[in-house]
C-alpha cells in the first residue's frame, strides 16, 4: 500500500508537523488508502471519505488522547485510524484479529468510546466533558455527529442538557444531506466565516470585559448590544436558532474539505467557555466519483472493484426475499404497514416502499420510537411489520414490553441480521435477541432456516391472532444444505435417521449446518437424526416430545448461552424428567469481535464441521 506521506504519520503530532499544503497531500492518500482497503475488506466507504478533511483538523487541533474525540457512529472514523498509529495494520480492517471497523476503546488509546450505534456521542461527550471539569482537567472533549444521528431522541436529551449545563463541550455536526435551511445570502455566508475565527472570539471577549469595567452603564450595555446581535443573527442564521435556545454557541455552516478554514473554526470553537456546536457542511463519497454519484450503495459495502466501481454481485439475501414478500403481502393486506428506523434499503423494504409508498414509514433512526408508534398504528385497525437489525432492536426493550407485549397489541418484529454478522464485529452481532424476546410475555418468536420457512413464518405472523410476533432471519442467503430438510408442519423440519437415538437439534442458519454434519456422521457410521426448530417460542409440544424420545441430545445455538432456546429446552426436559444426556453449544456470554461469519460459526463450534466432531467424540466416549 503506497502512500509515501500517510506511511510517515505514527501519531497525531506527526499531522501537527506538517505544512498546509501537505496536508491536503495527506488526505489525498488517506482516501486513496481508504478506497484501496475497503474495495478489498469491505465497510463503510462513503461516509468516511466525506470525513477526511474534518478529522485532519481535529487532529492539527487538538492533542489527542488528552483531547477526547467521540465518534458517532464510531462507522466515520477510518481516517481517525490511520492518523493515529495504525496505518500498518489498516490492511486487517474488518479481519479476523485486525482492526476493528468501529471505534474500540481496546485497540486504541486514541479511542474513547464505543460507537457501533447512532445517537451516543453527544451524551458520552457530555459525561466525559463533565468528568473533566469536575476533576479539573482542562483538555477538550470533541462529539463528532452525523446529521442522521439528529433523527434519534438521546440526541434531543442530552442536548437538553448539556445546553443549560455550561459545561465546555464541542459538539461538531458533520452535516451530509440535513434538511436545514440555507443562510440568507452572501452576507450570511460572509459572517459565518468571520464567526469561525479564534480572533472574533478573542475580540469579542475583550471587548466585553473592557465595556463591563465602565462604571453604571458598562453592563447594561454589553446586554443591549448582546440583544441586538442575537436579534440581527438570528435574521441571517433562521437554523442556529433551535441550538441556541438550547443554550449552545452555534458556528458555522462552513465547508467541511476545506482543511485551512475548519482548523480555524476549531481553534474559534476552543475560545468558547461553554458548549458549542460547529455545523460543517461535508459531501458523503468525497472524492471517489463512483460513490459520490451512489453514496447509499457505498455506505456499507461488501467489496468493490476499485477502478470501475462495480460493486460485487452478492446471492439472494434474505433481506431481498422479505421485501419480496412483503409487497405480495401488501397486495392481500390493505392494512399492512412497513416500518423502518433509517435502513429501508438495507432491510429489503424498497419494493414495498415503490409499490406502496403511503403505507411505508421511515421514522429515522429512532428505534424505540418505530415500535410505539407500530402499537399506535395497530391499536387501530392497522398491521404494522418493524424491520430492523437484531442489534439496533437491542434498544427497543422497555417499549417491546409495554407498549406492544403489555397489551398484546399485533405488531410483527421482521429482525435481520439475527446470529452473527461478520465483520461488523461486536456492536453488531444479533446475538442477544432471543434471549431477551423470550422474556418477554405474549410473544411469539419464529427463526427460519430457508426462503421457504421465511415465507410461512410471515404468513402465519400476518395471520395469528392479536398477539406480536418477531421472525428472525441471518444476514446473507439461503444455505443449499436446508433444502435437505423435510417440514412436515410449520413449527419444525426433520431429517437423518428418524429411528436414530442421537438427536441434533438447531435452529435458524443452524439448521443448514446439522443437516450437513449429519451427512458426515452417517458417512462415519454414526446414525442421528436432525431437529431444525422454526418455532422457538413457544416451544412446540410436538418437538419437545421428540427430543424426549432421544437418548442423546446435542443442542446447537447460534445466540447467547444464558436464557436462550438451549438453556430453556433443557428446563423443561429436566422438569420433564429426562434420563438422557443433553449437550449445549451455544456462544457463551462475551462479546462476539470481526471475522468472517464462517470463522465466527468454526470459533464456537457452530459449523457442521464442529458439530460432526463433538458428537464422534461423545459417541466414542460411551463405547
Amino acid at each position: 500500500m503506497e502512500a509515501t506521506l500517510l506511511s510517515s504519520i505514527r501519531s497525531p503530532a506527526d499531522v501537527k508537523r506538517l505544512s498546509p499544503e501537505q496536508l491536503q497531500t495527506l488526505a489525498d492518500e488517506v482516501r486513496r488508502t481508504l478506497i484501496e482497503t475497503v474495495a478489498k475488506n469491505g465497510g463503510h466507504l462513503a461516509s468516511n471519505l466525506g470525513a477526511v478533511e474534518l478529522t485532519i483538523a481535529l487532529h492539527r487541533v487538538f492533542d489527542s488522547p488528552q483531547d477526547q474525540i467521540v465518534f458517532d457512529v464510531g462507522h466515520q472514523c477510518y481516517t481517525h485510524k490511520l492518523l493515529t498509529g495504525r496505518f500498518e495494520r489498516f490492511a486487517t480492517l474488518r479481519r479476523q484479529g485486525g482492526l476493528s471497523g468501529f471505534c474500540r476503546p481496546d485497540e486504541s488509546e486514541h479511542d474513547v468510546f464505543y460507537s457501533g450505534h447512532s445517537g451516543t456521542s453527544v451524551s458520552a461527550g457530555l459525561g466525559l466533558a463533565t468528568a473533566k471539569k469536575l476533576q479539573g482537567d482542562a483538555h477538550y472533549v470533541v462529539s463528532v455527529i452525523g446529521d442522521g444521528s439528529f433523527t434519534g431522541g438521546l440526541v434531543y436529551e442530552a442536548l437538553n442538557n448539556g445546553g443549560r449545563s455550561g459545561t465546555k463541550h464541542i459538539l461538531v455536526l458533520n452535516d451530509n444531506n440535513m434538511s436545514i435551511s440555507e443562510n440568507v445570502g452572501s452576507l450570511a455566508k460572509y459572517l459565518a466565516v468571520i464567526r469561525s475565527t479564534p480572533q472574533y472570539y478573542t475580540f469579542k471577549a475583550s471587548t466585553e470585559r473592557t465595556l463591563s469595567k465602565i462604571p453604571s452603564v458598562g453592563k447594561p450595555l454589553v446586554c443591549k448590544l448582546y440583544d441586538l446581535k442575537t436579534a440581527v443573527k438570528n435574521r441571517l442564521y433562521a437554523e442556529s436558532t433551535f441550538f441556541e435556545d438550547l443554550g449552545y454557541r452555534y458556528m458555522g455552516p462552513i465547508d467541511g474539505h476545506n482543511i485551512p478554514l475548519l482548523c480555524d473554526a476549531l481553534e474559534a470553537a476552543k475560545q468558547v467557555n461553554g458548549p458549542v456546536l460547529l455545523h460543517i457542511q461535508t459531501v458523503k463519497g468525497k472524492g471517489y466519483p463512483f460513490a459520490e454519484a451512489n453514496p447509499r450503495a457505498f455506505h456499507g459495502v461488501s467489496g468493490f472493484n476499485a477502478q470501475t466501481g462495480e460493486v460485487y454481485p452478492a446471492g439472494e439475501s434474505f433481506s431481498d426475499r422479505f421485501g419480496l414478500l412483503m409487497r405480495e403481502q401488501a397486495n392481500k393486506q390493505p392494512n399492512l404497514c412497513a416500518i423502518t428506523a433509517a435502513m429501508g434499503f438495507s432491510t429489503g423494504l424498497e419494493p414495498f416502499k415503490d409499490a406502496n409508498p403511503d403505507r411505508f414509514f421511515d421514522v429515522g433512526i429512532a428505534e424505540e420510537h418505530a415500535v410505539t408508534f407500530a402499537a399506535g398504528l395497530a391499536k387501530d385497525g392497522m398491521l404494522p411489520v418493524f424491520a430492523v437489525y437484531s442489534t439496533f432492536l437491542q434498544r427497543c426493550y422497555d417499549e417491546l414490553v409495554h407498549d406492544v407485549a403489555l397489551q398484546k397489541t399485533k405488531v410483527i418484529f421482521a429482525i435481520d441480521r439475527a446470529g452473527f454478522v461478520g465483520e461488523d464485529g461486536e456492536t453488531h452481532q444479533g446475538l442477544m435477541d432471543v434471549p431477551f424476546l423470550c422474556s418477554i410475555p405474549n410473544l411469539k418468536l419464529y427463526s427460519p432456516c430457508c426462503f421457504r420457512s421465511l415465507q410461512a413464518d410471515l404468513n402465519q405472523a400476518i395471520n395469528a391472532d392479536r398477539t406480536p410476533v418477531a421472525v428472525r432471519y441471518p444476514r446473507g442467503g439461503e444455505p443449499e444444505s436446508a433444502r435437505k430438510l423435510r417440514f412436515e408442519q410449520i413449527e419444525f423440519a426433520r431429517c437423518g435417521d428418524e429411528t436414530a437415538e442421537t438427536l441434533l437439534v438447531t435452529y435458524g442458519r443452524l439448521s443448514a449446518e446439522a443437516a450437513d454434519a449429519c451427512d458426515a456422521l452417517r458417512q462415519a457410521g454414526i446414525p442421528v437424526q436432525v431437529l431444525a426448530l422454526n418455532q422457538i417460542r413457544p416451544l412446540p409440544e410436538e418437538a419437545l416430545a421428540l427430543i424426549q424420545q432421544a437418548k442423546h441430545v446435542f443442542f446447537f445455538e447460534e445466540g447467547l448461552r444464558s436464557g436462550g432456546v438451549g438453556e430453556q429446552t433443557a428446563l423443561r426436559l429436566l422438569e420433564a424428567g429426562f434420563d438422557g444426556s443433553y449437550h449445549l453449544t451455544a456462544v457463551p456470554d462475551v462479546f462476539v469481535a470481526q471475522a468472517t461469519v464462517a470463522e465466527q460459526l468454526h470459533r464456537f463450534g457452530l459449523d457442521a464441521e464442529s458439530m460432526a466432531a463433538l458428537v464422534k467424540r461423545e459417541t466414542e466416549k460411551k463405547q
